[in-house]
Order: structure tokens, then sequence, then C-alpha cells
């Protein structure tokens, strides 16, 4: 969808957003930390030498699978919704996610006592519906390839119900929220008086990497950190690349649902553009030797999307022989089925 695209009130709101120099702040993390405090938990660094091995470089991950909801999404929403008004939360708020976004917004709208309706594609995993529907929101499915888009369907909603929108990356407390994640890496790292010379995150929207890189870039100016996304779907990488914005190839399919955002935020592309190395882009292929990996050498279960980065790392896209890499495994929200096919499959 084009930026003229956009549904009206979205557009009026993004343009406002751009004119008000709204990027996240290092200072927004922070106090997104003071509010995430004894709600999110914060997940463990953990090193694994094997991987390291495979990668050819000392490699630490940041395993989000561990998160409220099994993603890094719940910080953004509890930081955006725990901060609206009485009156607005008991209207309620609105979504549109093919999974992890409404499980954050489905648990932070059910942690504040506030109503939420989720804005579903109908081939979303089971599993994210059934997460979703757990915490007790309200789901509405749609068809991810028809005329409408999810912004405009979510829209029309929010402005018949006066529900308040919470965006899945293009809000600066939705941002903020996800900085945490890099804010966490940078002081799990200086407790062991160790710095990042990389970090590889994986990308849909933006707003991870937009939070991460603000947070690392505070502290470690000299950091490299790279956007990882699935072929096709790199729309962020050739964003950075060109200079300008562009789309995902949208006849291109992935099984990495998390990620495949049409095209970058307005603001996430703003932070990411100034702050942020390169793009890099992996094979569904890859990203399954990634899940057997993380599943083999860390035990754990991690999704598609959130795979990508360790995907990045073993198919050697970067050279790692130097210094410390972070990878971060940003969800685990994936379909047992799916899962179980991905383990018994040998390449």
């Amino acid at each position: 969808m084009a930026d003229t695209d956009l549904p009206s009130d979205l557009a009026g709101d993004l343009a406002g957003d751009l004119a008000g120099d709204l990027a996240v702040t290092y200072d927004d993390i922070h106090d997104a930390a003071r509010v995430l405090k004894g709600v999110a938990h914060r997940t463990p660094l953990l090193e694994n030498k094997a991987l390291s091995a495979l990668a050819g470089g000392r490699l630490f991950f940041k395993p989000e699978p561990l998160q409220v909801t099994g993603s890094f999404k719940f910080r953004g929403a509890y930081n955006f919704i725990s901060r609206l008004d009485t009156d607005a939360r008991g209207a309620g708020v609105i979504a549109y996610s093919s999974g992890n976004h409404a499980q954050g917004v489905a648990a932070a709208a059910f942690y504040c006592d506030a109503p939420a309706l989720i804005v579903m594609p109908e081939d979303a995993p089971e599993v994210k519906k059934q997460g979703t529907a757990s915490w007790g929101a309200e789901i509405m499915t749609y068809d991810r390839y028809g005329a409408e888009p999810r912004e405009a369907i979510a829209a029309r909603l929010a402005s018949a119900r006066g529900l308040t929108m919470v965006r899945p990356y293009d809000d600066r407390l939705i941002m903020a929220g996800q900085g945490t994640v890099g804010l966490e890496v940078i002081e799990q790292l200086a407790a062991q008086e160790l710095t990042p010379t990389r970090v590889l995150v994986p990308c849909g929207g933006g707003g991870l990497t937009a939070g991460v890189t603000t947070a690392v870039k505070h502290h470690r100016p000299n950091a490299a950190v790279y956007t990882v996304e699935p072929q096709g779907y790199d729309d962020t990488a050739r964003s950075l690349s060109t200079g300008t914005r562009q789309q995902a190839d949208m006849a291109v399919t992935s099984f990495c649902d998390a990620l495949l955002a049409p095209e970058p935020g307005h603001l996430t592309y703003k932070v990411n553009s100034s702050l942020c190395t390169g793009g890099l882009a992996v094979s569904d292929a890859k990203v399954k030797i990634a899940m057997r990996a993380a599943f083999r050498h860390l035990k754990l279960a991690v999704e598609p999307g959130g795979a990508v980065a360790l995907a990045a790392a073993l198919a050697g896209k970067l050279d790692l022989s130097e210094g410390i890499t972070v990878i971060v495994l940003s969800g685990g929200n994936v379909d047992p089925a799916l899962f179980a096919e991905t383990l018994s499959q040998s390449k």
C-alpha cells in the first residue's frame, strides 16, 4: 500500500507524528523499562558454544519466546495501553495483526482491564488465534489478499466503536516498549564486561529494530545493527539500500507470517534509515535450518519469523568472526504441526 493509500485518519495521525518529529528516543525506552518492570519478563541473554561454532563467531541470544505471550510484542502493547486514561481503557482498544501483536495487545488489555478487538487475517496460524482469544479478546478475521487493507478495516471499526488504535509498530510508545529488548541486551552484556559488535534483529514493520537500535546506539555508537527479513519481504533492506521506502513483493509467499509487512512504517523507517547499518534477507529453507538449530542447541521453540536472524548468522550472511554478535529471537508462537514437520526434515 503506497503512502497516499493510507486511510485518511491514519494518514493524518502519521503526518502529525512526523511533523512533530516524534521518533523514539532513548529516554522513551528508559521510561518504558520502568513501566514494564515487574510486568514483562526480563528475558535472559544466552550464549551457546555449538551455535557460535556453526556461525564462526561468538553469539549471544535474546530469547523473546520466553516473554509474556511468547514474543516481544507484549512490551510495546503494555507500554501503550497502560498509559491510556480511564475512559479510553473502558471504551477499549483495537489492533490489526497476524498474531504476535494481536496476542500482545490482548494480554496487555487484559492486565489493564480494557476490552480488546483484534483484526486478524483468516490464514493466521491457529495457535496465534487461540492465544489471542485466550486473553479474552474479540477476534474479527479478514482476507489478507482482499481489496480492503487491514488498516482501513481497523480504522473503520475504531471509529464506529470509539476504540483506541494500538498500531503494531508505527508509534512512539510501541517502539519504546520494544526497545527495552535492546536496553536489556546492553545491560546483560555489561554485567559480563562485554559489549556488542553487531546485533541482528528480525524485521517486519520495523518497530523492534527501531527500538533496539536506538537503545544499542545510545550506549555503543559503533555497534552495527542489521535488519533480517524473509526473501521477497525484504522491503526494509531495500529501503535502507535505496534511501526511499520500498514495498514488499506481495506475490511472494513465505511461512514467516510474523514478518509479512507490506512496507516499512513511516516512523520506524525514519529511525532505522538513520541508525541501521544494513539489511539482510533469508530464504524459508534457511529459516527451517535455524529453527531446528535453536531447538537442538537452545531447547527453544522459535517461530519462523523469530528465527530469521539466526538463519542469517548460520547462512554466513555476514562475517561474524570478530567481536560479539547478538541474535534476537523475536517469538516462539509456531503452529505445532508446522514445527513438528520442520523438525522432522533433514534439509
